[in-house]
């Protein structure tokens, strides 16, 4: 065992060093257990407890010499537990007990056998975000197969009880098991296919995580956190797909702005009005370089598209300064991918910020016809502000009202009503 310094390490740091290394090596451990023996929802279920091992003993004890090695060692003794614990899974004791040597159930490096050696976390996202589970359950059993998080991480994630979320990922374990979905990386046309389906998972994660639909913060950062860890892992394994390292850099882009999107209070601060002096240099020149790189080579999609617009806004060095003329034209390029009522909300704004905000207005109110919008507090919050930019400060007013009556989101309603207020009461 390698030991902690308590001197040169604090309590919390141990922790968190140990929750970090635990989401690098749960797709490893787990994509290895299921290549080495199949039955995915037991082998998920096993790595999930000697995950929760090691974070009870590896903060105090210290992280083993081969930690990849010691969860694997110990998912191996859980999975044996577990189906021996099941009298109606005899027959697949026998099967594992002949397809598993002893040396890989006693050896403390486990690691060191062979087949264990290769990285299956990519065939594992690939077979969380399968087409035949449903959207939440991709999510769900992509954050707690993929990422590593417990059951109750991602319950408290997405504000719903930890017995709701647990169904989800019940649900989602039994499809996979009664699908026959394979462990491996698609080829060929089914690759792209699938890819696109991955990149919408990672992409709805980092969405929650950055402004969550509901509850009382306005954001969940270590949600946009695992998205960008899993984005960074799957352009890593597939660096020439160009969404994907277009999806990347459209987070790290996004990200960038998180230390100043916030008030100490908690409530959300309009892209215009932050201190871009907060916002994180590094990640901007890293998303940057990422799409500059990407977008020349030709074969361009809504997510370069995006990112795009987003390093637009970020190498701006003030709100006055934003080339509002290209990030419209970038917007009517992604619109032609095909209808889409918050792109078309987007580009509301720059019509307003490019030809005033009347033209803005004219694009809103065809939006409200879009059930999809319709009832949306973003279509609402739009309006106020470009009825704001007009000079209606009372027409703006109530809109910010209509805005904050109907999102879920506590700051988001405080900082809509606080926008009204402000208006309706005379200087």
């Amino acid at each position: 065992m390698t030991a902690a310094h308590p001197a040169a390490v604090r309590p919390g740091a141990a922790h968190r060093a140990v929750e970090d290394l635990l989401r690098e090596l749960a797709p490893q451990v787990l994509g290895a257990l299921v290549r080495r023996h199949g039955v995915f929802d037991a082998c998920e279920d096993a790595v999930q407890e000697a995950l929760l091992a090691a974070a009870q003993q590896w903060p105090g004890a210290g992280v083993p010499d081969n930690p990849r090695g010691w969860l694997l060692t110990v998912a191996s003794r859980r999975l044996v537990d577990l189906i021996r614990s099941d009298s109606a899974r005899r027959r697949r004791e026998d099967a594992l007990a002949l397809a598993t040597p002893q040396a890989a159930l006693l050896d403390h490096a486990a690691d060191a056998v062979p087949d264990a050696d290769r990285d299956d976390s990519l065939a594992l996202l690939f077979l969380c975000c399968h087409p035949a589970l449903t959207p939440a359950g991709r999510i769900a059993l992509t954050l707690r197969a993929v990422g590593g998080l417990t059951t109750a991480q991602i319950a408290a994630a997405f504000l719903v009880p930890e017995a709701t979320m647990a169904q989800r990922v019940s649900r989602a374990k039994q499809t996979v098991r009664a699908s026959g979905i394979p462990l491996a990386v698609p080829e060929g046309a089914d690759l792209t296919e699938r890819s696109a389906e991955v990149r919408q998972v990672l992409y709805l994660v980092f969405n929650e995580g950055y402004t969550a639909t509901g509850g009382a913060d306005l954001t969940a950062p270590e949600l946009s956190a695992e998205a960008i860890r899993l984005a960074r892992m799957l352009h890593r394994l597939t660096p020439d797909d160009t969404e994907t390292a277009g999806l990347l850099a459209l987070m790290l882009l996004t990200e960038a702005r998180r230390p100043a999107r916030t008030t100490p209070t908690g409530e959300p601060v309009p892209l215009a009005e932050q201190d871009r002096g907060r916002w994180d240099r590094r990640l901007v020149a890293e998303g940057v370089e990422l799409i500059s790189r990407t977008l020349p080579r030709g074969r361009v999609g809504p997510y370069q598209l995006q990112a795009a617009v987003a390093a637009v806004h970020d190498e701006a060095e003030s709100a006055d300064a934003t080339d509002w003329p290209q990030i419209l034209a970038l917007y009517e390029i992604l619109e032609e991918f095909g209808p889409n009522p918050v792109v078309t909300l987007n580009r509301a704004v720059a019509v307003a910020m490019v030809h005033g905000p009347a033209a803005g207005l004219d694009l809103v109110a065809g939006l409200a016809a879009d059930k999809r919008m319709a009832r949306h507090h973003r279509l609402h919050a739009t309006r106020a502000h470009l009825l704001e930019l007009l000079g209606d400060h009372g027409a703006a007013a109530a809109s910010y009202r209509e805005a904050a009556r109907r999102t879920t989101s506590t700051p988001e309603r405080r900082h809509l009503t606080a926008r009204a207020h402000r208006l309706e009461t005379p200087v």
